[in-house]
């Protein structure tokens, strides 16, 4: 037994109070269990030697969910019934030595944007405030078949527009370890989940760095995969490689854990990777010696917050310790800025432009002014956007041909003040566009290569900051071992929110 294990009543009776109070009636009276910060590997472990129940693990997280979420607005649905009785489905099925998947008992929470059967996905919009899906997004249905509990939803802003996660749904998230800083975005509720240890799991999505960024601004690990890597059969634009959906973790291990049954092949994807997912299960140990890293300069000119340059260019050291040969040189990135914000607002104009014309004041106004811009858009500028698009790659993949890996800082900015809805200014750079702060991230995004961002240390102020670990074309498990290897030599992601 687990030394401070609930018995069977209390479990029995965490769910009852869980499906009876929302969480933000409830006040964080006890301390938080040990359970939940225990790793999503090591639980999966717990729950197959049957020295820990899926029941139990949920009534640990859902007693966390109580205590935290209301001071952080993370979980915005929860389904405590639902989460329940899959659990008590979960264990009855180990009672008769069924055969058990990789997140067994796991709880896990789902992004605001992926469709949960029976369960309100809003979008973060209020045109869906009430809208309750019958079929399940695809990374939903396969952790469902992987075993893991789902308990609720996780917040996002507008559509997933940005990465400051509020909207008039639901309202603001919060930085755990600053509640008056933001936690990113677009999955700000993941990340502050997962940080809080209200779940060992989580999911998310990634265009311009909303898998990397909350996961740099949380002390938690993200990574953005190549894309195909996780499929999207009901992308309305299957050719593009804008955007892609993935997981976060406490830890990379964790990270990977969960990889493993979200990623692998898809008839109805065309990009789909033909590889399964069961890749990211082997261990993720391996030797760096003599493998070349380039080391960021300024991306042409993009500014950088001292304080996040101070804790990066600490760590030129950290990877020359496990054996890589750093040296300082970056690619172009310049055609970047043409492809990845016309593409971008080309494709919010395709999904939103004629929801936009129907209800014209149901949208924020960054996002508003991005799909009017996507609906002026011709012929010509999607032709120059997609050529920038081409060029951008062939840089980048000839630049990693010299270089198994680039680094450089996954935000540009620490956390900055929740009241506000994007920085207009980094380092003495004005800053006119809302996506304008986040290049470091949706440079690497317009490459369409894998990345991750690792827990780096933090600010004088005690602020996370994230190191970004971007590799080569479709080498995913690549990036999660130098990832891996960063993480134990710097043990930066072992710190937790003194709120949890």
């Amino acid at each position: 037994m687990i030394p401070g294990k609930p018995t069977r009543r209390e479990v029995l009776t965490e769910i009852a109070a869980a499906s009876l109070f929302p969480a933000a009636s409830l006040e964080a009276e006890s301390p938080a269990s040990p359970l939940c910060f225990t790793s999503a590997v090591e639980m999966a472990q717990l729950i197959r030697a049957k020295k820990l129940s899926a029941r139990e693990a949920l009534a640990a997280h859902l007693k966390q969910i109580h205590r935290v979420n209301p001071k952080v607005n993370a979980i915005v649905t929860l389904v405590a019934d639902m989460a329940g009785q899959a659990a008590a489905r979960a264990d009855e099925m180990q009672a008769r030595d069924e055969k058990l998947g990789p997140l067994h008992g796991l709880p896990v929470a789902h992004k605001d944007l992926f469709d949960t059967r029976g369960i309100r996905t809003t979008f973060g919009s209020p045109l869906y405030k009430n809208y309750i899906p019958t079929e399940d997004n695809i990374i939903v249905e396969r952790m469902r078949l992987a075993g893991a509990i789902i308990v609720g939803k996780t917040n996002t802003p507008e559509f997933g527009a940005g990465s400051q996660t509020f909207n008039t749904v639901f309202g603001v998230t919060r930085n755990p370890y600053d509640l008056n800083k933001t936690c990113g975005g677009s999955s700000g509720g993941a990340s502050v989940a997962l940080a809080c240890g209200m779940v060992p799991v989580a999911t998310g999505s990634d265009a311009g760095g909303s898998l990397r960024n909350p996961a740099a601004f949380c002390n938690i690990v993200g990574f953005r995969p190549s894309i195909g890597r996780v499929p999207n059969p009901t992308a309305g634009f299957g050719w593009s490689t804008l955007s892609t959906m993935g997981c976060l973790g406490r830890s990379v291990a964790d990270l990977a854990l969960s990889l493993s049954t979200i990623a692998g092949p898809d008839v109805n994807t065309p990009l789909a990777i033909n590889e399964p997912g069961d890749v990211f299960a082997r261990p993720l140990d391996r030797s760096f010696k003599g493998v070349r890293v380039a080391w960021f300069k300024d991306l042409g000119g993009v500014p950088f917050d001292p304080r996040v340059r101070t804790v990066i260019d600490a760590h030129r050291a950290t990877f020359e310790s496990l054996g890589c040969i750093v040296e300082q040189a970056e690619p172009d990135f310049s055609p970047a800025e043409i492809s990845f914000r016309t593409i971008r607002a080309w494709t919010a104009a395709a999904n939103y432009g004629k929801m936009l014309q129907q209800h014209p004041d149901a949208f924020k106004d960054t996002l508003k002014d991005e799909i009017q811009a996507g609906m002026k858009l011709t012929g010509q500028d999607i032709a120059r956007a997609e050529e920038a698009h081409t060029l951008v790659w062939r840089r980048f993949q000839g630049f990693l041909e010299k270089y198994e890996y680039f680094i450089l800082p996954t935000t540009q900015t620490p956390p900055f003040d929740v009241n506000i809805p994007y920085p207009t200014e980094i380092a003495g750079v004005h800053l006119e566009n809302y996506i304008d702060w986040m290049k470091s991230c949706w440079y690497i995004s317009a490459t369409g290569n894998p990345a991750a961002s690792a827990p780096a240390g933090f600010t004088p102020e005690g602020l996370p900051v994230g190191v970004q670990i971007v590799g080569r074309d479709k080498q995913d498990f690549s990036v999660l071992q130098l990832a891996h290897a960063f993480e134990q030599a710097t043990g930066f992601g072992e710190k937790r929110p003194a709120i949890a």
